[in-house]
């Protein structure tokens, strides 16, 4: 009597939370005869059977109203309570053309099944992923199912091809701000010769002045026009570096992160069946399966969901590695080559300038006449040392026994005092010339950095990090500094390292 009382007993459904709809489907079966599910628990453990898998590219999977953990409670209208998974896939085969399947459908959150467990699952794979082989082994660890992944292999390979371009882009990038820097002394020497060729007085010098100025003058012409031409190259390089590179190694580390969870449910997963089934072999009851088995349904739904994201990345980033793949080996290769075709037309145009202003020298002047007048009435006033050395004595007795506040003060007017002299020199041998230059200087520099905004290169200032060898090695050795010492001069240094001075 006590036996068939426990026959009869079923522990209450242990839900955790969650809740069921009921509802039905109608799936018409493919060519085999199968509509593409796999069923688990029933009689006589489990109270109830449920969806265990929905296998691609079938009727159920095309279907889309069926999901793992959803339960099954009726085919063609006969209910299944009591049955074994053998005999409800009977029952399913058994049907002509279309299958009528009453299901209780699992409302799960996601979040619910991603417990501690499935995060160290997740790190123990991340790092038996950046293990050796040799590594893995002697722990007793598994990298089969990692190691063969091309796609996060490929991430390796990206980081050196961005490196690649990257400093490719900046070298560029500083070599047309070299060209740039060069292009203004162009256009200086230029404005300088004209200058003079329009205050020589003497024909053959102030045309041969005019000319070589103007050629000068069409050297920086051709050169901003060269840089503007190279500017969309550039511009076209650093969208291919700055943003298609990381958008895809972006979605590759989104994928090996959706590829580690889903790989920890199946792990998950597998060390459920393998507790059910031991279980089993000791004729043992296991709580989850008597009250409805709701905790293995829940990480079945967590593991569909996972592999759908992981389905779906993948496809991605395999797309995404084709077209990156394409840009490398086409438009960035055409880009490259119009890149040395700018330089190659700027070139010849130089040497053609060249040739054109090779029959200007030499300039003859005939320096007997009034070719230049300094218009200068000062006097001249010869060195006396002694009294340099009394008044340079009292400025530093006066500089040292100044406070702060003064200092800064005595030497900006000592170096406005200077500019000023530079100006009335200049001004002596070039009457106007240099009033107008010195008044230039801040309108010059301002279409100057409006220039270098324009083509893209105000932001190519050298950083001695990302110089290469050479300016990290053998130029670092001049331009550190000494912490004992402090700073020392380049030009003694190396002096002293050649034993010159001694």
């Amino acid at each position: 009597m006590m036996q068939e009382f426990d026959d009869d007993f079923f522990f209450e459904e242990d839900k955790m939370g969650m809740t069921v709809t009921s509802g039905s489907v109608v799936l018409s079966k493919d060519e085999k005869n199968l509509v593409g599910i796999s069923i688990g628990g029933g009689a006589p453990l489990c109270p109830c059977l449920y969806i265990v898998q929905i296998f691609d590219n079938t009727p159920a999977a095309q279907e889309g109203t069926l999901q793992c953990g959803d339960e099954v409670v009726g085919v063609n209208g006969q209910s299944v309570k009591g049955k074994t998974k053998a005999e409800v896939a009977k029952m399913i085969q058994a049907a002509t053309n279309d299958v009528t399947i009453n299901y209780n459908k699992l409302h799960a959150d996601p979040k619910q099944g991603k417990s501690l467990d499935i995060i160290m699952k997740k790190m123990k794979h991340r790092l038996v992923e950046n293990m050796s082989s040799g590594t893995a082994d002697a722990l007793g660890l598994s990298r089969a199912i990692l190691c063969n992944d091309t796609l996060v292999a490929k991430l390796n390979e990206m980081r050196e091809t961005e490196n690649t371009y990257k400093r490719l882009v900046e070298n560029s990038k500083r070599m047309l701000k070299s060209y740039f820097d060069l292009l203004q002394t162009y256009k200086s020497l230029g404005d300088v010769f004209a200058a003079i060729g329009v205050r020589e007085p003497q024909a053959r010098a102030s045309e041969a002045f005019t000319k070589f100025g103007e050629y000068h003058r069409s050297l920086g012409r051709d050169g901003i026009k060269m840089l503007k031409t190279l500017k969309p190259i550039l511009s076209d390089m650093g969208t291919y570096l700055n943003k298609a590179i990381p958008d895809t190694k972006l979605t590759i580390r989104k994928y090996a992160d959706t590829k580690f969870e889903y790989l920890s449910y199946c792990l998950k997963v597998k060390e459920m069946d393998d507790e059910e089934f031991g279980y089993n072999a000791i004729q043992e009851p296991l709580y989850r399966v008597e009250t409805g088995n709701y905790e293995y349904r829940l990480i079945l739904r967590c593991r569909q969901e996972a592999r759908a994201r992981f389905a779906r990345l993948r496809s991605d980033v395999q797309v995404k590695l084709e077209l990156l793949d394409n840009k490398k080996t086409q438009d960035v290769a055409y880009q490259l080559k119009r890149f040395i075709q700018g330089l190659a037309v700027y070139h010849n145009e130089t040497v053609e300038h060249l040739k054109e202003n090779a029959s200007l020298f030499p300039v003859e002047v005939d320096l007997s006449q009034n070719a230049f007048q300094y218009k200068s009435t000062a006097q001249i006033i010869q060195d006396n040392q002694d009294d340099d050395d009394i008044e340079y004595g009292k400025e530093m007795q006066e500089y040292h026994d100044a406070s702060d506040e003064e200092k800064d003060t005595k030497v900006l007017n000592r170096r406005q005092s200077k500019d000023k002299d530079d100006a009335d020199s200049c001004e002596q041998l070039l009457p106007g010339l240099a009033a107008d230059t010195f008044d230039s200087n801040v309108k010059t520099e301002s279409d100057n950095l409006s220039l270098l905004t324009e083509l893209g290169l105000i932001d190519t200032n050298p950083r001695s990090d990302d110089f290469g060898d050479f300016q990290n090695g053998f130029m670092g050795d001049f331009t550190q500094k000494d912490s004992d010492n402090g700073a020392e001069d380049v030009f003694d240094k190396l002096m002293s390292e050649l034993n010159i001075g001694n």
